[in-house]
């Protein structure tokens, strides 16, 4: 069996491509990285982690229109609770809906027919976005089911958190540099060595993490993987790029219509609704 070739060209992977992630985050020899890495947003006592049990250790394809599942860490404590981490750099609409859909399918999962409800364990969903989707200022939010007005919690088996990674860059929202969470978003937002190694200097298992990053991004397999991987991504983006656009055309033009229907001058209707006079004239055809 040929052994992959090391390439030492000094590039490095990001680790916020979910891919690479996996192959930090999700891989057997690594849990200590994992735990640390839970510990800084869950807050959890170390003894429930120490135990912990990767679930999806492979990378499978649950849904062919969805990369949900394959490159998702998932793990299940000592006590048969159930954590997922998803990173999503992609903007992604509903997604509050999208979250609760996958977490009901974790929880649903959990028994089969005929089973009693005891059996339901808590299911954490952590998604740590590339995008701000939230009003919050806040890096990091976490959400339960509460009663509105004494936000008293229902039941505890649902809790969901939001890292938005753009916010770490906001002066407006505050941040401890300090604290481990936030090195961990500054290690998956890292792109050169400096950055990687002062984040190293404060953090032992970041060190570590670095160091994965540097042996995978000189692996030739698995850099392929990830080029692949950061292409089928590029044309994800091109895509939602594009539709916006014919989106927003297509806005422009009933716009335009519906003024035109009011009796409004051609011109100040390609000047209000920014078409050209062109544009709005084949309107009247």
């Amino acid at each position: 069996m040929n052994k992959n070739n090391i390439i030492n060209d000094g590039f490095i992977m990001s680790p916020k491509n979910d891919f690479v992630f996996k192959l930090i985050f999700g891989d057997e020899k690594n849990k200590d990285i994992l735990i640390d890495f839970l510990n800084s947003i869950l807050k959890t006592p170390q003894s429930e982690l120490e135990d912990i049990e990767l679930i999806n250790t492979e990378l499978l394809r649950e849904f062919a229109e969805d990369r949900k599942g394959i490159l998702d860490v998932r793990a299940r404590t000592k006590s048969g609770e159930q954590i997922d981490i998803e990173i999503q750099v992609l903007y992604t609409d509903y997604m509050a809906e999208r979250t609760l859909f996958y977490w009901s399918k974790m929880y649903n999962g959990q028994i089969k027919s005929g089973d009693t409800y005891d059996k339901l364990k808590k299911c954490i969903t952590i998604n740590i976005v590339d995008f701000k989707c939230l009003p919050t200022n806040k890096v990091h939010s976490c959400f339960h089911i509460v009663e509105d007005e004494t936000k008293e919690k229902l039941t505890d088996v649902l809790e969901i958190h939001y890292l938005e990674l753009p916010k770490l860059f906001e002066s407006n929202i505050k941040k401890d540099e300090n604290e481990d969470i936030i090195q961990w978003l500054m290690f998956l937002e890292g792109k050169n060595k400096e950055g990687f190694e002062m984040l190293a200097e404060k953090n032992e298992k970041i060190k570590k993490a670095y160091g994965i990053l540097e042996v995978i991004s000189k692996d030739d397999i698995k850099r392929a993987a990830y080029e692949a991987r950061e292409a089928e991504l590029h044309d994800q983006m091109t895509r939602l790029k594009s539709a916006r656009e014919e989106g927003r055309r297509e806005e422009k033009l009933i716009n335009a219509k519906n003024l035109i229907l009011l009796g409004v001058d051609v011109e100040i209707v390609a000047k209000g609704v920014g078409l050209s006079i062109d544009e709005v004239k084949r309107l009247l055809v």
